[in-house]
């Protein structure tokens, strides 16, 4: 038995040919325009998936290299304050050598003793240093300062530690975290109340010792400045170690976020030159279909009673 073919039957399925052919058109056309080879997921389902975790993966790349910097950021800081407390120290030191000469009458030494307690304040603004409001030497507990301001009198109890314990870190990599605080409590000590032989400890007495006109006490004090001097540059020492791995493992991140992005766009960018031509050659064969199309569904029942 044959099959009668309509004229409906073949405006249906020239449409349908047309439809399909003016899709395959658009979604080039969506491919040049957005230099995507995956505009939908349904485009190609795996590549997208891989796309997606790709991204993310980036994200997270993204965000190390935000905390690295912070980081950075935040021990330039302590580093310019160690670096002022170093140089006061130094000044302390020479006076502390000044003072302890004979020669020097209670007066001499009591000038001696204002310059050493300018200095002091000197340092303890320096620890007080703070990194978009947040306290450097004060461990975790950035929104205290770690000194208070020195009373007038003076008592011992104003140069007691009041931050924390525990020192700031930042996540640098997966599973890599870094201690990037410095705790002032480590080279700057409590003070006289503390009894810990730390630099503010030691600074006192030095002032103490000058008050009181006490040459051989500060001869005693001197190796004593140093020692804690050498616990200031140790400190710096360890504070631009971590700049230099806080730096490697910059450089690291930059090289895993371009390998990164090499893969992502492998797997989202389109040939743009193969697309253009798949653009080309769509468009020839819609305008053919058309014209193909357009001879076809032209005949009707009044050019057969002509």
């Amino acid at each position: 038995m044959s099959t009668r073919i309509t004229t409906g039957m073949t405006q249906r399925n020239i449409l349908a040919d047309l439809n399909r052919v003016s899709e395959r058109l658009t979604r080039t056309q969506e491919k040049v325009a957005s230099n995507r080879e995956i505009t939908r997921p349904s485009d190609d389902p795996f590549n997208a998936s891989r796309a997606l975790a790709l991204r993310t993966s980036m994200e997270g790349t993204q965000q190390y290299q935000r905390n690295i910097q912070d980081a950075q950021s935040w021990q330039e800081t302590a580093e310019v304050a160690l670096s002022d407390i170093t140089g006061a120290v130094a000044l302390v030191q020479e006076l502390a050598v000044r003072g302890a000469s004979d020669t020097n009458d209670p007066a001499a030494r009591l000038a001696i003793a204002d310059e050493v307690d300018e200095l002091i304040e000197r340092i303890k603004q320096n620890a007080n240093v703070t990194h978009r409001g947040r306290h450097v030497f004060s461990g975790t507990a950035t929104d205290t300062p770690p000194y208070a301001e020195t009373p007038d009198p003076y008592v011992p109890a104003a140069d007691a530690y009041n931050g924390s314990t525990a020192a700031i870190a930042r996540q640098i990599g997966p599973g890599v975290p870094l201690d990037i605080g410095v705790l002032g409590s480590d080279f700057l000590g409590g003070g006289p109340a503390a009894a810990d032989g730390k630099l503010l400890h030691v600074l006192r007495e030095v002032s103490q010792h000058l008050r009181a006109d006490d040459g051989a006490a500060l001869r005693a004090d001197i190796p004593r400045l140093e020692a804690n001097l050498d616990t200031v540059l140790g400190v710096r020492s360890q504070n631009g170690a971590r700049q230099n791995r806080l730096e490697a493992a910059l450089g690291r991140l930059a090289q895993v976020e371009e390998s990164t992005l090499k893969q992502l766009s492998n797997t989202e960018d389109v040939d743009i030159a193969k697309a253009l031509i798949d653009f080309s050659s769509q468009q020839a064969a819609y305008q053919a279909a058309l014209r193909a199309g357009a001879s076809i569904v032209q005949v009707s029942l009044m050019d057969f009673l002509r």
